[in-house]
């Protein structure tokens, strides 16, 4: 039989089915009961195909838009235009000096023109009754006021259909229908000759089942529509940090309003329709909307900002401008219908089981009715009269009609394929009550086969709150525990060496250190940043104070292919520096110069270089997280179109930071390892930070290896061959390595595996995953877009829960089937041999 269902109904993958799979097993399920049942939760081929022609007919149009805004920009400047453009009265009576409409046509249509009409971004601002540094202010009405102008950042959405579409689907059924005509037909002919109410039982009978079944049926499938209801809001829940009242906070997409003044980074998702104001090094993937592969750069020149997109690199505070159904993406979406998840591999198996057996109850059936007929036939035929019926006759042909029905809706297991969507669904909302929101159906399915998880160590197998415990500052290490070390670690260095140290870490951040409502500073960015940025607040610190004195003049941000971010700061007495920071090996190796005790710059020679490769070692020993921060003066100017230098770094310090092992994480690791579940840990730290934590996890054994990225890019395949399933941490590595092991495992071991991922960089390996696992809290828009499930708490032990439930899955469905095909063939052959043998079903 696996064979059998193999051959006939293969080729539907877990994931990335190809839509000529998916139409070829559908045409094999020619006997079903309902095929509207079967195949309602699942993808709508045909409304996909009008899904990618809209599509592409949105491509086109914008990628026009776009070509025509290039051409015309270069004509606008230096020409003094005119704005024809009249307010309308109530957007004047609200408070508002520009409607709806325009904004919508002015960044859509990437209309350079009638930005430079409207005052430029500042214009806009300004019109919007908004600033761009303090942000909306919602003090009375004016919140109500810009909704009832502007309109909500919410999408349409179908509706909910009500139970009655429910139970109307549920009486499309074949086999019902059929019921439903012999009811009626007995209903008619049992009356005419036996009257009324005595002729009318049997029909009547027929009905009340025919009702039974479908309120029932209707119940189920409704209860389980508000259920995928409920879980694919879960799906689309994105918070941004926003600046409102002169605050930063963090707010739920939609809620945003024209006028918000957004912060987005590397792997958000762009939540509205609105212009660049400032930020560095801003390439904006528009793929989603013009279908162009290529990332746009997005500055003062080209600073519109479209809903839907994602933030490939750099960093930027925007002002929206257009939200909800207004918006690019949203009139995208007002045509599109989602076409629901793929059929999972069980799903598929299920539905060719009950197909096998439809078929075989409807040659049963036929059987049936014809042994029964016969002997009507032969008595009426001995007997001359197979021209003369009576109504006694017809009510014994129609009762051998609807045996022969039954014996189908018996045959039949409609509940088995429908089963196995109820316990997936039933797992996904129990998942959601561990932590984990299931994205794709077959992804529940699919985590109960995995026999490898590719684990993150940051955030997922340590708690992410990290803190600095210790330095190594020109050349000394000191303990870091609290302020009064390191007021101590203040005096002890030179005022030169703290300015440096306070410039370096505040410039070159991706955090902020902003005040909030309550009047108290609160740090903002991911865990390594808030930790720096602690300890520099640590050292007597003022954020402000220290980024007014310097102006940023580049920014590089970091990301998991350089390990490094980089910033060029112009100086108040003239010239430039470039500050680094980074993976200490790396960057310590593009460092030629260092400071000593007395604040004095040296050459780094080797023997110094050796000992602070020794301390790096040594820190990464104690399961510490190092970063190296470096700092260059440039001779020259520098301007914005050239890159940062990468060699040429005066080192400043090494820093250690400590990231506890959650609890509850060896206890886990120990029981995947239990079930036949391989735990791998890949991670851009040190080797030795590395192999610390994943032995304190229970990760790293005696006969496993521990490997970097560098020395793991250069394996030949034999040697790879040999490598790949001994292989337990995998330090220092590349979105490319992570991609490449994954692949490998897949591909050449056939293991089932598992990836957890956080970084933009990350979604091409939890793409090419079995099962992609995005981190909740830390992870980016792009990293849970391309995943399956997202963990809400950030938590190894939810995978291992994750797990649990796949597994549960196979179970429940295995009892199901042994139910189900028990009680559908024994009825079958029960029915089928008292009908032959007896005459009497």
């Amino acid at each position: 039989m696996e064979s059998y269902l193999e051959e006939r109904f293969g080729g539907v993958q877990a994931k990335n089915s190809s839509e000529e799979a998916l139409r070829r097993w559908r045409r094999l399920c020619s006997v079903v009961k309902n095929p509207k049942r079967r195949f309602r939760f699942t993808a709508n081929l045909e409304k996909r195909g009008e899904a990618e022609a809209i599509k592409h007919a949105n491509h086109e149009k914008l990628r026009v838009a776009v070509l025509v805004s290039k051409a015309a920009l270069q004509f606008l400047h230096g020409l003094t235009l005119r704005s024809e453009y009249v307010v309308p009265e109530e957007v004047k009576a609200a408070g508002f000096q520009i409607c709806a409409d325009e904004l919508g046509s002015i960044v859509e249509g990437h209309d350079s023109k009638k930005l430079i009409t409207q005052g430029g971004v500042d214009g806009i601002a300004e019109k919007l009754a908004t600033s761009k540094t303090d942000g909306l202010s919602t003090a009375d009405d004016s919140i109500k006021r810009r909704q009832d102008i502007y309109g909500v950042n919410r999408f349409t959405e179908s509706e909910v259909r009500s139970f009655w579409v429910f139970v109307w689907e549920a009486l499309q059924d074949t086999t019902l229908i059929i019921l439903a005509v012999c009811a009626f037909v007995s209903l008619v002919v049992g009356i005419v000759v036996e009257g009324w109410p005595k002729g009318a039982h049997d029909g009547l009978g027929i009905v009340a089942s025919i009702l039974l079944v479908v309120f029932v049926t209707a119940t189920s499938d409704y209860r389980q529509s508000l259920q995928f209801k409920d879980l694919d809001k879960e799906k689309k829940k994105i918070h941004v940090q926003v600046t409102r009242n002169g605050f930063r906070q963090r707010l739920s997409i939609y809620d945003l309003l024209p006028g918000d003044v957004v912060h987005l980074a590397i792997g958000d998702q762009v939540p509205a329709d609105g212009l660049f104001i400032y930020g560095f090094s801003l390439l904006i993937n528009e793929s989603s909307l013009t279908g162009e592969s290529e990332p746009v750069a997005v500055n003062e020149d080209n600073p519109f900002l479209l809903s839907g997109t994602k933030v490939q690199d750099g960093s930027c505070k925007m002002l929206v401008t257009t939200v909800g159904m207004r918006t690019q993406w949203g009139k995208l979406m007002a045509t599109l219908s989602e076409g629901g998840d793929d059929e999972t591999p069980l799903q598929v198996k299920l539905n060719g089981v009950a197909t096998i057996i439809g078929q075989i109850g409807l040659f049963f059936a036929v059987i049936t009715f014809i042994v029964l007929s016969q002997g009507l036939f032969s008595k009426k035929y001995h007997e001359q009269m197979l021209l003369s019926w009576s109504g006694d006759d017809a009510l014994e042909l129609l009762e051998h009609f609807a045996i022969a029905v039954t014996i189908v809706v018996v045959a039949v297991p409609e509940g088995l394929p429908l089963a196995v969507t109820l316990s997936l669904a039933f797992a996904m909302k129990k998942m959601m009550n561990d932590k984990a929101l299931v994205r794709h159906l077959a992804a529940c399915e699919t985590m109960g086969s995995a026999t490898t998880i590719c684990s993150d160590k940051t955030g997922t197998l340590t708690t992410n709150h990290m803190a600095v415990v210790k330095a190594c500052i020109c050349g000394n290490i000191k303990e870091v525990n609290g302020s009064q070390n390191a007021s101590k670690l203040r005096s002890e260095l030179p005022e030169i060496v703290i300015k440096t140290l306070l410039e370096s870490i505040f410039n070159n951040t991706g955090g902020e250190v902003v005040i909030n409502q309550d009047g108290k500073y609160q740090i903002l960015g991911t865990p390594t940043e808030t930790a720096l940025l602690e300890f520099a607040l640590s050292l007597g610190g003022d954020f402000k104070a220290k980024r007014d004195e310097t102006k940023i003049v580049k920014v590089e941000p970091f990301n998991s292919t350089k390990k490094r971010m980089s910033v060029i700061l112009e100086l108040p007495g003239g010239g430039c520096r470039a500050h680094c920071k980074g993976a200490s090996e790396i960057v310590l190796a593009a460092c030629d110069k260092f400071v000593d005790e007395t604040g004095g710059v040296h050459p780094l020679d080797k023997i110094t270089a050796d000992k602070l490769n020794g301390i790096i070692d040594s820190f990464a020993g104690e399961a510490l997280r190092t970063l190296c921060l470096a700092y260059k003066d440039m001779e020259e100017g520098f301007s914005n179109a050239d890159h940062i230098p990468l060699q040429g770094y005066t080192c400043i310090g090494i820093i250690g930071i400590k990231d506890p092992v959650r609890p509850g994480v060896k206890e886990s690791v120990a029981t995947c390892r239990a079930a036949g579940i391989m735990v791998r840990m890949v991670t851009g730290d040190n080797i030795n930070t590395a192999k610390a934590i994943a032995r304190e996890c229970g990760i790293l054994t005696e006969d496993g290896i521990a490997i970097e990225g560098p020395e793991f890019r250069e394996k030949s395949l034999a040697e790879l061959l040999e490598l790949v399933p001994k292989i337990q941490v995998m330090a220092r590595s590349s979105p490319l390595d992570k991609h490449t092991l994954v692949k490998h495992l897949r591909t050449t071991f056939n293991d089932v595996v598992a990836v957890t991922g956080d970084g933009t960089n990350d979604a091409p390996a939890l793409h090419e995953a079995d099962i992609g696992l995005a981190m909740g809290i830390a992870g980016t828009e792009v990293a849970k877009e391309s995943a399956d499930v997202i963990i809400l708490d950030d938590n190894f032990s939810t995978i291992v829960t994750v797990a649990k439930w796949g597994r549960s899955v196979y179970i429940n469905i295995q009892k199901f089937v042994q139910f189900q095909l028990t009680v559908n063939v024994v009825a079958l052959l029960v029915n089928f041999s008292s009908a032959c043998f007896t005459g009497v079903s």
